[in-house]
C-alpha cells in the first residue's frame, strides 16, 4: 500500500509559485504579526481601549457577514475562468456593496455609540467605516490568482499588508494614539493590500458600474451567504450581547483571553485540519476500516495532546499574563482558564468536522453549527445578565460541547 504524502512535506521539496510552502509561510507569518500587534497593544493600552476597538470593529464583522455576496468563492470554485466583462461586474457588485456597507456603518455611529456605552469614541467607529470601503475597491485579480494557485503571490501581498498594520499600529500606540492605533495599523494594512492588488495582480477589471453576466455564481454563492450568517451567530453574538450588557471594559477583558487561548490551540487545530481533510479522504477512498483506525488514532492523540496542553495553561495562567501583558490583565485570568477548555474543545472539532467531510457528511456540521447557535442565544443572554462574562464563557463551553457531542453521536451512529 502506497504511503499518503504530506502536504505540506512532499517528497521533494518545493517552492515554485503554487507550492504549499507558500500557504504555511504566510499562516506562521501573518497570525505571527497578528498575535505579536494584539498583545504589545493589549498591555500598552488596557481593557477599555481593547472592547472599544472590538465594538468598532464588531459593527464591520457584522454588516460584512449580513451582506456577503459569496463572489469571491464562487470566482474560485466556479468550472470556466472569469472574462473580462465578468470580473469587470465582480469588482462593481464588491465596491458598491462594501461603499454601502461603510456608508450605514458611519449612519449607525451615534447610535452605537449610546447602546455600548462608548463615550466620546464615536472616532472609532468612524474610522472602522473606512476598513469595507478600502476592501471594496481592491482588485478582484486576487479571486483570479488564488483561483490559479499563485500562493506565492498571495502570501507576499498578505504578509506584506500584515506587517504594515503591525508596524504602524504599535508605532501609533507608543506614540500615545490610544485606542484609534488598533484601527490606524489596519487602515494601513488594507490601503496597501488594496494597492498590491492592482499593481502586482492580473487581469485588471474594467471600472465600470456594469453588474450584468455573474447570475451564474448566484447558486454557489448563497450558500456562502447563509454560512456567513451561521459563523457570525457563532463568533460574534457573545460579544455583542456583553458589549451591550457590561460596557467596552467587560468586552476587552473578555476579548483578551479568548484571543489569547485562540492563539495557543484553536490555529493549530485549524492549520492541521488542512492536512487531515484530504489524507482522511484519500484513506476512506482506498480502505474504509483502515481510514477509521486512522481517525481513532488521531483523536486519541488529540485527547490526550490537548488535555496535556490545557492543564499547563491553566496552571500557568496567572504568569503567563502578568508576563506577556502585565498586571492590568490579572483580572482575566478565570477567563482564560475557561477559554483554553473552549478552544480545546474547538480544536477536537476540527478534527471531527475534517472526517466528516473525508466520508462524505458534511450536512452534520451544519446540523451542530445549528444545535450551537440555539445553546448560544437561550444561555448567553441569561448568563450575562445574571452572572457576567465569566458565565458567558462558560455558555460558549455548553455550546462547543454540544458540538462535539452531536459529531460524536452521529459518527458513532453511522460506523
Amino acid at each position: 500500500m502506497r504511503s499518503v504524502r504530506l502536504p505540506f512535506i512532499p517528497a521533494r521539496a518545493r517552492f515554485e509559485q503554487d507550492a504549499a510552502f507558500w500557504v504555511l509561510l504566510q499562516q506562521v507569518v501573518v497570525r505571527g504579526l497578528v498575535a505579536v500587534k494584539f498583545l504589545a497593544i493589549g498591555r500598552i493600552l488596557g481593557p477599555e481601549a481593547i472592547g472599544a476597538v472590538g465594538i468598532a470593529l464588531l459593527a464591520v464583522a457584522i454588516a460584512e457577514s449580513l451582506s456577503d455576496t459569496g463572489l469571491a468563492q464562487a470566482v474560485v470554485q466556479h468550472r470556466e475562468a472569469p472574462t473580462h466583462d465578468e470580473l469587470g461586474a465582480v469588482w462593481a457588485t464588491l465596491a458598491m456593496r462594501r461603499v454601502l456597507i461603510g456608508l450605514l456603518i458611519a449612519a449607525i455611529a451615534p447610535f452605537m455609540t449610546s447602546q455600548f456605552h462608548m463615550t466620546g469614541s464615536i472616532g472609532l467607529i468612524f474610522l472602522a467605516a473606512v476598513l469595507p470601503l478600502l476592501r471594496g475597491i481592491a482588485s478582484p485579480a486576487y479571486f483570479v490568482v488564488t483561483r490559479q494557485r499563485g500562493f506565492q503571490k498571495l502570501a507576499g501581498v498578505e504578509t506584506s499588508a500584515s506587517f504594515t498594520d503591525c508596524a504602524v499600529g504599535l508605532v501609533c500606540a507608543l506614540s500615545g494614539a490610544g485606542a484609534y492605533s488598533v484601527l490606524i495599523g489596519l487602515v494601513a494594512g488594507e490601503l496597501l493590500k488594496t494597492t498590491l492588488t492592482w499593481t502586482t495582480m492580473s487581469p485588471r477589471p474594467p471600472l465600470r458600474l456594469s453588474f450584468h453576466g455573474i447570475s451564474h455564481y448566484v447558486n454557489f454563492s448563497r450558500w456562502i451567504w447563509a454560512g456567513s450568517v451561521v459563523n457570525l451567530l457563532l463568533h460574534q453574538f457573545d460579544k455583542v450581547v456583553v458589549a451591550k450588557l457590561l460596557g467596552p471594559l467587560q468586552l476587552g477583558a473578555y476579548q483578551m483571553p479568548s484571543k489569547l487561548a485562540q492563539m495557543l490551540l484553536a490555529d493549530a487545530a485549524i492549520a492541521m485540519s488542512q492536512y487531515l481533510f484530504p489524507t482522511f479522504s484519500e484513506h476512506h477512498r482506498r480502505d474504509t476500516q483502515s481510514a477509521q483506525k486512522m481517525f481513532r488514532r488521531w483523536m486519541l492523540l488529540a485527547v490526550i495532546g490537548l488535555s496535556v496542553v490545557v492543564i499547563v495553561l491553566r496552571l500557568i495562567a496567572e504568569p503567563l499574563f502578568n508576563l506577556v501583558l502585565g498586571s492590568a490583565w490579572l483580572s482575566a485570568v478565570p477567563l482564560f482558564k475557561i477559554f483554553v477548555i473552549n478552544m480545546a474543545i474547538g480544536a477536537l472539532i476540527a478534527v471531527l468536522v475534517s472526517w466528516l467531510r473525508a466520508i462524505g457528511l458534511p450536512k452534520v456540521a451544519t446540523h451542530a453549527s445549528i444545535i450551537q447557535a440555539i445553546v448560544l442565544c437561550v444561555t448567553v443572554p441569561v448568563a450575562t445578565h445574571l452572572w457576567g462574562v465569566t458565565d458567558v464563557a462558560r455558555a460558549m463551553t455548553a455550546g462547543l460541547g454540544s458540538v462535539a457531542n452531536w459529531m460524536l453521536f452521529r459518527i458513532v451512529k453511522g460506523a
